[in-house]
């Protein structure tokens, strides 16, 4: 049943006088449940409990925080069709869409708990006491991560499920220890509010400490401000804008106690069309490409905004198929009014400039059936206005035309940083434009040769951040199992008690987990 209260550890509140309707995504009708804003003392109760949990959930073993994990997939999966219905509801996304990303979050959750059974993630660091060392003793070391404290995940519009309630960002750091506060996105309140119940259920069912999970609504600014500045906060989890990640990042700064803020704030993953790969394969790019920029009616962070190539018959070949290709692609809704405005505005802004040719744009521009866009310009004219870069979330794509390799070098080194830099190449390409390769390496956090950007494998090798703006810390990854150092920090112990010590640095090793041992890898006993 979708209930509008918020949700505060294993209790629902609804102590507040505003509330928030939930939409219908393609026609703007009001769908059940009336969502109640959180107010300052459901707020502050939630983070009491967060608190005190964490006292608790965070010296609680890998192996039971992973059947936690398990026991949250379990609980999404028994919601079955309840749970798409009412996402495709209010997404607009396609049964197919949502039922493989549904996958893909329970898929997290058992990536997490399985990273929790193996271990080895805490880092675990042992230099042993030389006493009798001199010119002065070696003290006894031991080093481990750790979790941070509760953390606010502040939920993604393009992803009601894998980016969102029971998402990366709270998979990852459930798994670390800490404890969550859910923002729910007020775009599927109602997809929110039955994954949170899920989540309560499989901590009530594992015995996990009341205030490990929350989950709080709001109609405006108003509460994700009051977490953000909560004392009690130790981090902050966020997908979305660069406006609405720079804002929060900007916000936790000025707190007494500033905390990491990891915003995924999206960029425009720029495509390198290298000349032989072009000439070889102009009608086969475009098809791929044009399959990409319209995947998802373009709503993904690694959506191909900017495609560059070397002026020639073969980039005019490619522009003319893609262009062809996109025009057969039926539009759809947005995920929601805002965005759609948004699309409307931003590519307005690109497409009024008069060095800007439109190749192709869709007649199909109402919000529940948002078409697509093809431009094209030249490169001397993308490098004298800085606003031809900016990202338009959408199914849009610009082709920058160049004259030479010289001056594709100097596009990608305009770019600011970016979440994805693709290169499309060949042997020859290869050997005679490796230095343009390797530029175009240093602005992004993922490259990918011949292929597309969008499609996100969740794996311990992948990346998925970059250097600012795309993201607010290129170091970390908000995809794959490496997102749990977000919520981590080290500490270290000096000749401790073995009583004082995490069963991770104790001299017997009782998890078996793989530590570094005076210089050396071993799952062995000290």
């Amino acid at each position: 049943m979708i209930k509008g209260q918020n949700t505060i550890g294993f209790q629902l509140s609804a102590l507040g006088n505003e509330s928030i309707k939930a939409i219908r995504v393609d026609n703007q009708q009001e769908l059940e449940g009336e969502f109640i804003s959180a107010t300052s003392e459901e707020i502050n109760l939630a983070v009491e409990k967060s608190v005190k949990a964490f006292d608790v959930y965070s010296k609680i073993s890998g192996v039971k925080r992973a059947e936690f994990l398990e026991a949250i997939a379990g609980e999404i999966e028994a919601l079955e069709s309840k749970l798409i219905d009412r996402a495709m509801l209010e997404s607009g996304l396609p049964q197919g869409r949502l039922e493989g990303e549904r996958g893909r979050t329970c898929g997290q959750l058992r990536a997490f708990a399985a990273l929790l059974r193996e271990g080895s993630w805490v880092d675990a660091k042992i230099e042993t006491a030389i006493p009798d060392r001199t010119p002065i003793p070696k003290p006894d070391l031991r080093k481990i991560n750790t979790a941070i404290g509760p953390v606010v995940v502040f939920t993604a519009s393009n992803f009601p499920l894998a980016f969102s309630t029971a998402g990366g960002d709270t998979a990852s750091a459930l798994a670390s220890g800490c404890t969550v506060i859910v923002k729910a996105h007020e775009s599927h309140l109602g997809t929110n509010s039955l994954v949170a119940g899920a989540i309560v259920s499989a901590a009530k069912k594992t015995n996990m400490p009341e205030g490990v999970f929350s989950s709080l609504n709001s109609k405006d600014y108003s509460v994700g401000t009051a977490l953000v500045m909560h004392p009690s906060i130790k981090a902050v989890g966020f997908t979305g804008s660069i406006k609405g990640g720079k804002a929060l990042y900007d916000l936790a700064q000025t707190r007494k106690e500033p905390i990491p803020v990891y915003a995924e704030m999206g960029s425009v993953n720029p495509v390198l069309l290298m000349p032989s790969k072009l000439k070889d394969n102009a009608k086969d790019l475009a098809a791929t490409y044009s399959n990409s920029i319209t995947m998802g009616v373009g709503q993904f962070c690694t959506n191909p905004g900017i495609i560059i190539g070397v002026q020639s018959d073969s980039l005019n070949e490619f522009a003319k198929e893609l262009a062809s290709n996109m025009a057969k692609v039926k539009g759809s809704c947005m995920l929601n009014k805002g965005i759609s405005d948004n699309f409307d505005s931003n590519s307005t802004k690109i497409l009024s400039s008069s060095t800007v040719e439109v190749l192709h744009k869709s007649s199909e521009v109402s919000y529940d059936n948002k078409g697509s866009i093809l431009a094209k310009i030249n490169a001397s004219d993308f490098l004298a206005n800085k606003d031809m870069s900016d990202e338009v979330f959408g199914p849009f794509s610009m082709i920058v035309s160049c004259k030479n390799i010289e001056e594709m070098q100097k596009v990608v080194a305009s770019l600011e940083g970016q979440l994805t830099v693709t290169i499309m190449a060949n042997k020859n390409d290869y050997t005679e434009n490796s230095s343009l390769i390797y530029s175009a390496q240093k602005i992004a956090g993922r490259v990918i040769y011949n292929g597309t950007p969008t499609g996100v494998e969740v794996c311990r090798a992948m990346h998925h951040g970059g250097t600012f703006p795309s993201s607010t810390n290129g170091k970390y990854t908000s995809v794959g199992q490496d997102a749990i150092y977000r919520f981590v920090r080290p500490v270290a112990f000096q000749n401790s008690p073995e009583q004082f010590l995490p069963e991770e640095l104790k001299n017997g090793n009782p998890l078996k987990i793989m530590r570094i041992v005076n210089g050396k890898y071993s799952n062995s006993s000290i």
